[in-house]
């Protein structure tokens, strides 16, 4: 499979595991799975068939490891806009993480803190080098700093998805630094 079709199955699963599973006529169990046997199917009855080797590299080489597969199911690691539990126990975050986002969000930042928008927790990154590439996908990204650590003994309760995002429903503008 060349770099191309990996990036469109990738999309494909993204669209289907996270947004809209009813469009193929898959529907997720209440943690986001689906059967593996399910999602292909349904995939090639709406046109675009994957092969379980497709579907085994993505998961495998997808570099934000936006996907999981347990036995013979398959879900979304994080950034579901339908109604899905995880059931990510909390975790104590370290004291620091981060978030990549663009000048034109900042105003609103300050005022209203990261919120998590059509999500269902905002996402934060374990290091600057990742909130940059998630900032960078829309413009010259602004890199914020979150104050977890603080945030944790105020009572706000972290997750960490099976691909090292951080989740947390909402962070206070106390929270963070800006830059500059």
């Amino acid at each position: 499979m060349d770099e191309r079709r990996l990036v469109k199955v990738s999309k494909y699963l993204s669209r289907h595991l996270r947004h809209s599973p009813g469009r193929i006529g898959v529907e997720l169990d209440a943690q986001g799975w689906v059967p593996v046997g399910t999602l292909l199917e349904a995939a090639a009855a709406h046109g675009f068939p994957i092969t379980r080797d497709e579907l085994e590299r993505v998961v495998a080489e997808n570099d934000k490891r936006r996907y999981e597969i347990a036995g013979e199911r398959i879900r979304a690691s994080q950034g579901h806009s339908v109604p899905v539990d995880l059931a990510l126990p909390p975790a104590a975050p370290p004291p620091y993480l981060y978030h990549g986002t663009v000048a034109r969000n900042v105003a609103a930042i300050r005022a209203e803190g990261l919120r998590a928008m059509s999500r269902h927790d905002v996402h934060l990154s374990p290091d600057r080098e990742t909130a940059a590439r998630v900032g960078a996908r829309r413009g010259t990204p602004v890199i914020l700093s979150v104050d977890a650590g603080a945030m944790r003994a105020a009572g706000h309760e972290f997750r960490v998805s099976a691909n090292g995002v951080w989740l947390v429903a909402h962070v206070p503008p106390g929270f963070i630094r800006f830059p500059g």
